[in-house]
């Protein structure tokens, strides 16, 4: 069996960066069962409710939907159960610093499988208000129609 190379993507929580200001990210390893990791390979997963907690000096990732193996027995996990995750302890201990600041949280963004193994991208964030959430709405939609003026000016020069 060949080995995987690169980066597949199994889950994105793309709500995070809309209620969220993202300060710096980490990319961390799971602890899974066997039958997380096949349910995990059919591209199975949800990061909606997710968040990253520290206790005592170990971050634990909670709320992320992982479904049932299908062809699973009784060993199969549970949904929801809450996952070690890998990192140095000094990334932990700055995360746990920082997160205890008040309005500053840790979320997952993005599960995926980078050279076979399961990694989560997390993010130390500060939450918006919601009127920081308008302000980039608007300002992405300013970006999108100066792009599209831009291509609209060179396909006339173009022709």
């Amino acid at each position: 069996m060949a080995k995987e190379k690169g980066r597949k993507i199994i889950a994105q929580n793309k709500k995070a960066r809309h209620d969220y200001l993202i300060l710096d990210t980490y990319e961390c390893g799971l602890v899974l069962t066997g039958t997380e990791v096949k349910s995990l390979r059919q591209g199975r997963a949800s990061l909606v409710d997710g968040f990253v907690q520290i206790d005592g000096h170990e971050a634990w990732l909670h709320h992320v939907h992982v479904p049932e193996y299908t062809q699973g027995t009784w060993t199969n996990h549970s949904a929801r159960r809450k996952r070690k995750l890998l990192m140095h302890r000094a990334e932990i201990d700055k995360l746990e610093s920082k997160s205890q600041e008040t309005g500053h949280t840790i979320v997952p963004l993005a599960l995926y499988f980078k050279d076979g193994r399961a990694k989560v991208e997390i993010a130390l964030a500060k939450g918006k208000k919601e009127y920081d959430k308008r302000q980039t709405l608007r300002e992405k939609q300013d970006r999108r129609e100066t792009d599209r003026a831009i291509s609209a000016v060179k396909r006339r020069e173009r022709a």
